[in-house]
């Protein structure tokens, strides 16, 4: 790997961590609360509660699907 592309790929790394920080500063003022979508299993029992971040998982992953994506164009 050349300095170049060692450059390029810190820059992109360093965007998505003040892209993740933000989203996670701002998350509860957001309309899309991550970790509370419709499709997230949340059971709760009298000794123990299950929960099951579904939606989040698969939305997450379809961004991150696309961004992989548009990079490799």
């Amino acid at each position: 790997m050349s300095c170049m592309g060692l450059g390029r790929m810190l820059i992109l790394l360093g965007v998505i961590l003040a892209a993740l920080g933000l989203l996670l500063t701002l998350g509860d003022k957001s309309p899309l609360r991550l970790g509370r979508l419709p499709g997230d299993i949340y059971v709760r029992g009298k000794h123990v509660s299950l929960y099951i971040p579904l939606m989040t998982c698969l939305l997450i992953s379809a961004v991150l699907s696309l961004v992989m994506w548009l990079l490799r164009r």
